[in-house]
């Protein structure tokens, strides 16, 4: 069971994937956004390579949990994903996974340089590990 988690920017998307077992979440690339098209065809090539079988995407939420713009977009990007991988997909509440991500980032003292480069990757691992978590305390 390998699931896929992505992060979702105006300029990137974050992927990470989970082990076969589902008990870890591990970057394996930063997608760099070009049309939406491309972008979609990209994730479809990540799911077929690694036969994926479940997508949650970080879903941006403002702090008072309502759906914003930025929201909107990543939900309408879902449903083109869902219809052209015909994978199940799962919305992730993804606030602060971000300010989680530059401060683990922080702490093993990475250049600025280098965090710019990963953060979308390290946010789609705390995505991803966020709903294995999940789902090993639901069973």
């Amino acid at each position: 069971m390998r699931i896929l988690g992505l992060d979702v920017g105006s300029k990137t998307i974050g992927v990470a994937i989970s082990d076969p077992l589902g008990w870890t979440a591990q970057g394996i690339t930063t997608i760099r956004r070009v049309k939406k098209e491309q972008d979609i065809e990209e994730v479809h090539k990540i799911c077929k390579e690694y036969g994926v079988e479940t997508i949650v995407i970080g879903l941006p939420k403002n702090m008072n949990g309502t759906i914003g713009e930025s929201g909107e977009r990543v939900l309408a990007l879902a449903e083109q994903i869902k219809e052209k991988t015909n994978l199940p997909i799962e919305m992730w509440d993804e606030r602060l996974t971000t300010v989680a991500a530059h401060r683990a980032m922080l702490e093993a003292d990475l250049s600025r340089g280098k965090r710019k480069k990963i953060v979308d990757k390290i946010a789609a691992i705390y995505i991803l590990q966020g709903y294995l978590d999940k789902l090993r305390l639901s069973k």
